[in-house]
């Protein structure tokens, strides 16, 4: 009789055991789905954050209050730029900060552009940058840096409005992004006249978060080797 009652002790420690295994399994399972779901939720409204952080830039930068790019100087003959105006950039640097789109990254980086080009062009390493023609170099000489387009592909509505991204990486700091040409109008229809093959190219950016604000950090437009080479 003993033993008997020693059995179903020790079947009733097991069972108590394992139904406590199996809520604790339960618990954490049930944790790890939470978990999932907010990073999800997390990631989606980062998404949106950056998509919306990408089209008011660009917006930013075909606007009244965006910044000439190339602040050149010409000589007393007013034949060939000789360099840039450095109080113009000085300017520009602070209203790309003012803006609250870029971070410190691209306002260095914008900076760094410019002040290798102003030292290139008194060397004469580009050769003559003659007025009225393109730069000898390639920032902003061919197709605009900010899209890395010539055109848009269409007029109406505001084709910058409607820019789409896919995520390379990100996390809750930093992102690694494509925007390519969205074709859907106000009303979620194919704008007419939409050349879908717009659509293929995609333009690299990344973004990272200053004082919990994403902002753009590096735009593909802008990347410092490329944008101080030489043109031809």
């Amino acid at each position: 009789m003993k033993s008997i009652n020693s059995l179903v002790f020790i079947t009733g420690l097991v069972l108590c055991g394992c139904n406590q295994t199996n809520a604790t399994i339960e618990n954490k399972t049930e944790h790890l789905k939470v978990s999932t779901e907010s990073k999800g939720a997390a990631d989606s409204k980062d998404k949106r954050e950056i998509q919306a952080l990408i089209r008011k830039a660009i917006n930013w930068a075909n606007s009244k209050n965006t910044i000439n790019l190339l602040p050149a100087v010409q000589d007393k003959k007013g034949r060939t730029y000789t360099g840039f105006d450095l109080a113009e950039h000085k300017q520009n640097l602070q209203k790309l900060e003012a803006s609250n789109l870029f971070a410190a990254e691209f306002i260095n980086n914008y900076n760094q552009i410019i002040l290798k080009l102003n030292q290139q062009l008194k060397k004469g390493s580009y050769g003559p940058w003659l007025v009225g023609d393109m730069p000898s170099f390639t920032f902003a000489s061919d197709v605009d840096p900010w899209t890395l387009c010539q055109d848009v592909p269409y007029d109406k509505p505001n084709p910058y409005d409607f820019i789409e991204t896919e995520v390379v990486s990100l996390t809750s700091s930093k992102g690694e992004l494509d925007w390519k040409w969205g074709g859907l109008g106000p009303e979620h229809d194919p704008v007419p006249g939409y050349d879908p093959g717009w659509k293929k190219f995609k333009y690299r950016f990344r973004t990272v978060k200053e004082n919990n604000q994403w902002k753009i950090a590096y735009l593909e437009g802008f990347d410092l080797k490329a944008s101080t080479a030489k043109s031809f």
